[in-house]
């Protein structure tokens, strides 16, 4: 494999790790607490309206259904966690995937916060930053303690990587 095809792959699986490293703060914070887990159907039935000229809802949870809306959802996720690697490694350097520090990863991770608060959640209905969420601080406590858990996931994703290489 080429240098920039391994460059990719290791961004990929930055990506997918924190992604996945997300996913089970998530869990976790479900399992203990009882926090909704977030519903990536909505992601994908936003994104879904795109080819039909439509970005903004009023509330996407109340547009008709489409197909494949939950496989949409969750793609998207994924996908957006390897481009959020990928935004770290032009941040912080390639020369970062080999030797990983935390503080990098961590700022990405929260600067992440900024698109559902100022993008998604405005465009699917829940206003800017979860303001017409039923509990808006608590909406915005845990995007932003996700969003810092997914920049824990980008550190010790690209350790665990690094560690393989």
């Amino acid at each position: 494999m080429g240098e920039v095809g391994g460059l990719i792959l290791r961004v990929g699986l930055v990506g997918i790790g924190a992604t996945l490293i997300l996913d089970l703060w998530s869990l976790l914070l479900k399992t203990i607490f009882g926090a909704p887990f977030p519903n990536y159907t909505m992601v994908g039935r936003w994104i879904g309206y795109f080819p039909r000229g439509r970005f903004v809802h009023r509330s996407v949870v109340e547009a008709p259904s489409i197909s494949g809306e939950r496989l949409i959802g969750w793609m998207a996720h994924y996908g957006i966690g390897i481009l959020y690697a990928g935004l770290l490694v032009a941040f912080a350097g390639v020369d970062w995937l080999s030797a990983p520090t935390a503080l990098p990863a961590m700022i990405i991770g929260i600067v992440t916060v900024a698109a559902p608060f100022f993008i998604m959640q405005p465009a699917m209905g829940a206003g800017f930053a979860s303001s017409k969420a039923e509990k808006p601080n608590v909406a915005r406590a845990r995007s932003l303690a996700a969003h810092a858990a997914f920049g824990f996931g980008l550190y010790l994703s690209a350790v665990v990587a690094a560690s393989l290489a």
